[in-house]
């Protein structure tokens, strides 16, 4: 992993991890006709998402977007789907060349999956924005299913307690029991594949696991403390996420 980028805000590393991003796809535009970039979602990606779109001149109509996860059974108007959250965010912002939406409420959650890795086949992803979960977890590969070795790169996973608290938490959801069981998600050998990874991780919840990632052993104890072992991940995180 790269040096720790620390910012002052969470709208400072927002702007700071846009202008990083944006730099990646101009230079990814100088080599590459058509960009392959992998999205994340929730609280921790607004700001690096809305600082990003507001850039001009980026070649958005050469992007093909995706994104991380999506939970199982959740349609595409629910008010905590993440297609919703993107389209919201990023598709209705700029004008991407094609955006490849998870969909959760796919009749046959099993074969999109396959559908999906056979998508990220034909157009492997160069750049990924993702964050952290406050279980450590990356996408929604939690302690008790990460696997760093995963011979699947779409993969239907059970979500833990702490991570559907975490939802709870943020608002998506009213109550533990409304927030679904089950998600689609990339994996973490998927993810580790990509060449260049952006890590925003803002806010006083997230601490925890920003010290975990960087002090504690490689292991799916913490899923997170993968990305150092990458050539070319980078967390960007605020002084309320970072306590050293």
């Amino acid at each position: 992993m790269n040096p720790v980028c620390v910012c002052e805000t969470a709208r400072d590393l927002g702007i700071a991890a846009a202008e990083y991003i944006a730099s990646e796809m101009r230079a990814l535009a100088e080599v590459h006709p058509v960009l392959s970039i992998v999205f994340a979602t929730g609280i921790s990606q607004l700001e690096t998402l809305r600082a990003l779109t507001a850039i001009p001149g980026l070649p958005w109509d050469r992007v093909i977007g995706f994104h991380l996860d999506e939970y199982v059974g959740i349609a595409a108007d629910h008010p905590a789907s993440f297609r919703r959250y993107l389209q919201k965010e990023l598709v209705e912002r700029v004008p991407l060349r094609q955006f490849c939406p998870v969909q959760g409420d796919a009749p046959d959650p099993e074969a999109f999956c396959a559908h999906y890795a056979d998508l990220l086949q034909a157009h492997p992803p160069q750049l990924c924005l993702l964050g952290i979960g406050e279980n450590g977890h990356l996408a929604f590969n939690d302690p008790p299913v990460a696997d760093f070795a995963d011979p699947e790169d779409v993969k239907i996973v059970k979500l833990d307690r702490e991570c559907r608290q975490q939802q709870v938490n943020e608002g998506w959801f009213a109550s533990l029991d409304d927030v679904p069981e089950c998600a689609i998600t990339l994996t973490i050998s998927e993810i580790v594949r990509i060449p260049s990874l952006v890590v925003s991780v803002p806010g006083e919840r997230k601490a925890r696991f920003v010290q975990r990632t960087l002090d504690d052993e490689i292991s799916t104890r913490c899923p997170a403390t993968i990305l150092r072992s990458h050539r070319n991940a980078r967390l960007w995180v605020d002084h309320a996420s970072f306590k050293r």
